[in-house]
């Protein structure tokens, strides 16, 4: 992998992520989503092309930051999940609350989304800033160490 590749991978990781962020945010204001967000960091697109350069990865960023973005993608995936199942997971409704309607049932479900999401834009912030510090130290490197 060259270094451009490289820087280049880093930069979609991020984005992908925004744009991730921007889909979840349509999905508490009430919008339709065909695709959901990937639920685990293995089978987001990012996470499958950076454990499949791990080896690259751990070389040119270092065993620390590799495991700093590991960590940081791995909990932006696992707080995901809690909003995930708000929107996607099916409910077993039980007699009381057919009695009591939807309603309130959705406020709270609107209201713990926005409490998980404002948590998830924090591990959004981390994730970014650890992938900003592999674009700095991938950048700093020479184009030898890359193949």
């Amino acid at each position: 992998m060259t270094k451009s590749e490289m820087l280049q991978a880093i930069e979609n990781a991020k984005q992908l992520h925004l744009e991730q962020m921007n889909k979840i945010a349509s999905e508490i204001a009430g919008k339709k989503v065909q695709n959901p967000t990937a639920l685990g960091k293995m089978d987001c697109e990012c996470g499958i092309w950076f454990h499949a350069h791990e080896k690259e990865m751990k070389n040119v960023c270092g065993l620390q930051l590799f495991e700093r973005l590991d960590k940081s993608h791995e909990k932006w995936h696992l707080d995901y999940a809690n909003i995930y199942n708000l929107f996607f997971k099916e409910e077993k409704k039980g007699l009381f609350s057919k009695i009591i309607g939807s309603s309130s049932n959705n406020e709270m479900k609107l209201d713990k989304a926005k409490l998980y999401f404002s948590e998830l834009q924090k591990d959004t912030d981390e994730l970014l800033s650890v992938s900003q510090s592999a674009l700095r130290r991938v950048s700093a490197l020479s184009d030898s160490k890359f193949s």
